[in-house]
């Protein structure tokens, strides 16, 4: 089980992300299509934005444990948890495999 701190952090980063993305999108479009005096001015207003916005920051937790690594991309769980639900027969369409 991860910590209850990280867990928190990480929703925090999420909110904040939803909240300034639309934002940041319009800022990094501008930036592309503008000068250089435009490039520097728009680059500083985007610096100024929360770091925790910035979708860089976002990383894969485990829905149940909240484990960062191991995390399965098409299922959101961590391999420890993915494990003993597929065994459990709670994940639908996984089977053991054997050859």
């Amino acid at each position: 089980m991860a910590k209850k701190s990280m867990i928190a952090r990480q929703k925090k980063r999420v909110l904040m992300h939803k909240l300034f993305y639309t934002r940041r999108l319009h800022f990094k479009t501008l930036l592309i299509k503008s000068s250089v005096n435009q490039k520097f001015y728009l680059s500083t207003i985007l610096q100024k934005f929360p770091k925790n916005s910035s979708s860089v920051r976002l990383n894969r937790r485990c829905l149940i444990s909240g484990r960062p690594k191991g995390v399965n991309q098409d299922f959101g769980l961590s391999r420890q948890v993915f494990r003993e639900m597929a065994h459990q027969g709670l994940l639908p369409g996984v089977k053991k495999a054997s050859w």
